[in-house]
């Protein structure tokens, strides 16, 4: 064994032991949609006295972080978005309505001098409110807020037969103030209405108590014993007192959206997941073992390696895990068995090319000429990644962060752990002399077909771009006829799923809450026997009468998903969403750019555009939901895309540099020829995952796995008929040098044995 050889195999050991360890000693950190619970955006305003800035945000957190530990919620995560917006997941709340209304309140609290019964004074410092009995009173200007509370309790008088109070506590300035303002009101006479203290939360009178007639003109009631009296049931003092100590938002906040998942919705995702991901990688390890034979076994063994690997970093790194990232792990798993599948069919070529050559030298051969071709589309699935965690939002940011750990641990996997596993494979004799072992000194079915048959399809590459130009027609058609059904998150609204005890069908349900005054409400069915309703703007109020009118039909009725998004915020997103395809296209277009020429790039970035417009158009005829898992769905499509296209032209590229002579069509149609492997078995690969999960995953991932298997068919077919094609029409417009030769190897081994095959690698 090389020393090279025994370093990877050690630093693979190291790396699987503490995976290990983390894997059985952590817990993975679930996402809402997984776990159950409520998740909602608070935008926060500008009010008469503040602005709504990062000061004032940070500010409001830190108030509602208070609300909510009283509200007793386990693990609640509240965390500043932006400027000006606060996002708050509260695991098992699954009826919202209670969080939002004290979420929700300003609780600007102040007391004021109660001047006597009408209208306001008439330098407009004062207010005129009704008291709790109706009574209009004018009020002073506040003499005191409550910032200055120290403390606030509900307790039951009995004793006076007060009922339920609220005991004040006030801070030592914030006293005395108290103790000025009763002091004053004690000068005027009892029963007159100027001896009242209002006590206003959001400009609404809760109480007016009279000060006491013990209380002496000028001396006040003391700090510690205020209480506010009003009739209270005991869930409204402990509302009061939760509100009063939690303190007044600085600036007011309104719910723009919303989203709560009931439990057993987030546990079923977890189990089809689960059974998708097993499925579908057995189907995958099977595949390239039949393939590739033993060297195909020991891809597979370090397939499970990178499944213990990223699982653990995602554990480790307490990586929130989303249902999209939880798809986004199980999609990198079938994209993981790229990089061995280029490394092997480079060692293919190599072991045919060279009569001769070791088998050990053409695995090392492989894994040298597949690098820039590994690294490059790697790149471009890491760019697909960052730009759907920058760009993206909510649950889409997981898919980003789960994709971009996946395509490091598949790196890892295949150039540490399967380098290390192959190579101390080949040194086996009985490995390197039995052909049919070793998988790699056999061409392949699908070589071997092109070799016979040697078909052309760069000759004519107009051709295939009328195809695509007919195919982006269909597409575009679709989009105008059908129309795109954009999900809530896009157009603002409502959307809840329900489940009910007994079945109702849509037009039963649809008459129900019509009945109820919800006649707009669009109404379908969602999953098994699951109803949906999608609506405009709808309170929180609102939805409990419609899910009490969906149960008189279907008896007991479950809210199983929930989806509220703010008209402003829909239209945010949308705009979100166009900038990041565009952004998408203009970094890829940038890097390829760079790594390649530029007509090359255009060509990619064109088979790009054509995956994006056939996809949109396809969900567009199968009247499927366009919203932000699409989105990520879409943008994954376009790192495939683009990683099919890298690979192509970089053979393309590689060939051209050793025989600038020759026609760029001759020169293309062979790098597509000795791609087509590759290509095929990497898209197997996927293939397998994304079936299993659009056939177990569940109506969760059912859209997004879909829109992953058009997107990967119609990538596969455009990164060679599309991009290649219109290559080649580039450089014949733009007339630009071939690439510069590449330098010849230097005298010694390896020296003087090139052929018409040869693809420059050494050893």
């Amino acid at each position: 064994m090389t020393r090279a050889t025994t370093v990877r195999a050690v630093l693979a050991a190291a790396v699987l032991l503490v995976s290990v360890l983390i894997t059985l000693t952590m817990s993975p950190r679930l996402g809402l949609d997984l776990q159950g619970g409520t998740r909602m955006v608070l935008q926060a305003e500008d009010s008469d006295t503040a602005k709504a800035d990062r000061e004032s945000t940070d500010r409001t957190l830190e108030v509602l972080r208070r609300r909510i530990d009283s509200l007793g919620v386990t693990e609640p995560v509240l965390t500043r978005s932006g400027e000006d917006r606060i996002i708050v997941e509260l695991p098992d709340v699954q009826d919202p309505r209670k969080a939002a209304e004290v979420i929700g309140k300003t609780a600007q609290l102040t007391f004021h001098a109660v001047q006597g019964p009408g209208a306001a004074d008439k330098d407009g410092k004062g207010l005129a409110l009704p008291d709790e009995q109706g009574r209009q009173l004018a009020l002073g200007p506040a003499a005191l807020s409550g910032a200055g509370v120290k403390e606030a309790s509900a307790s039951f008088d009995a004793q006076q037969g007060a009922g339920w109070t609220v005991s004040l506590g006030f801070h030592k300035d914030a006293g005395r103030d108290w103790t000025r303002l009763t002091g004053e009101a004690a000068c005027h006479p009892v029963q007159d209405e100027r001896r009242r203290v209002a006590i206003v939360l959001d400009k609404k009178v809760i109480s007016s108590p009279q000060v006491s007639p013990t209380v002496s003109c000028g001396a006040g009631l003391p700090s510690g014993s205020t209480q506010i009296t009003g009739s209270f049931s005991a869930d409204e003092a402990r509302e009061l007192a939760l509100l009063i100590e939690g303190g007044a938002l600085p600036v007011p906040v309104e719910i723009v959206e919303q989203r709560t998942v009931g439990p057993t919705l987030g546990a079923a995702a977890i189990d089809a997941s689960a059974r998708a991901a097993l499925i579908g990688a057995a189907a995958t390890a099977l595949f390239i073992t039949v393939v590739y034979r033993l060297f195909g076994a020991l891809a597979a063994v370090a397939l499970g390696a990178y499944g213990v690997i990223s699982y653990a970093a995602l554990v480790g790194l307490g990586v929130t895990l989303t249902l999209p990232g939880l798809a986004g792990f199980v999609l990198a798993i079938g994209m993981a068995v790229d990089a061995n599948v280029l490394v092997f069919e480079r060692a293919r070529e190599e072991y045919a090319g060279r009569p001769g050559k070791s088998l050990r030298a053409s695995l090392t051969a492989g894994f040298k000429g597949a690098w820039t071709a590994v690294a490059d589309s790697n790149v471009t699935t890491l760019i697909a990644a960052g730009l759907l965690f920058f760009l993206g939002s909510g649950p889409v940011k997981g898919f980003g962060v789960t994709l971009a750990i996946g395509v490091l641990a598949s790196m890892f996997s295949a150039l540490v752990i399967a380098r290390a596993l192959t190579e101390t494979a080949a040194r086996s004799r009985f490995v390197a002399d039995y052909r049919g072992v070793n998988g790699i000194a056999i061409p392949g079915r699908v070589r071997t077909w092109l070799t016979r048959r040697d078909p052309q399809p760069m000759r004519h590459p107009r051709r295939w771009l009328t195809v695509s130009a007919l195919l982006i027609a269909v597409a575009v058609a679709g989009i105008v006829v059908r129309g795109v059904n954009l999900g809530v998150e896009f157009t603002g609204g409502r959307l809840v799923e329900y489940s009910t005890s007994r079945p109702v069908d849509v037009e039963t349900a649809r008459t129900a809450l019509a009945g109820a005054g919800f006649g707009d409400a669009e109404v379908t069915t969602a999953g098994a026997g699951d109803i949906s309703v999608r609506t405009g703007e709808l309170g929180n109020d609102d939805e409990h009468a419609l899910r009490a009118a969906l149960a008189a039909e279907g008896g007991e009725t479950t809210k199983v998903r929930d989806e509220l998004i703010g008209p402003s915020l829909g239209d945010e997103l949308r705009r979100n969403a166009l900038i990041a395809l565009g952004i998408a296209v203009l970094v890829q277009l940038g890097y390829l750019a760079i790594r390649f020429r530029w007509t090359f790039a255009v060509a990619s970035v064109g088979a790009l555009v054509h995956d994006v417009i056939i996809l949109i158009g396809a969900f567009a005829w199968l009247g499927r939901t366009v919203d932000g898992i699409f989105l990520a769905a879409l943008l994954t499509v376009i790192g495939y895309s683009v990683n099919d296209s890298v690979v192509v032209f970089d053979r393309v590229r590689e060939l051209w540099a050793k025989a600038r002579r020759k026609p760029l069509a001759e020169v293309a149609n062979r790098a597509v020829l000795q791609t087509v492997p590759r290509t095929v078995n990497t898209g197997m690969g996927a293939l397998f995952i994304l079936t299993a999960l659009a056939a177990l995953g569940g109506d969760s991932l059912e859209d997004f796995a879909l829109a992953l298997l058009i997107g990967i068919v119609v990538g596969t077919y455009s990164s060679v008929m599309t991009a290649v094609p219109a290559a080649l029409l580039l450089e014949r417009a733009s007339k630009v040098p071939p690439p510069a030769r590449t330098r010849a190897p230097r005298a010694g081994r390896g020296a003087g044995r090139r052929d018409p095959h040869d693809n420059g690698a050494r050893v």
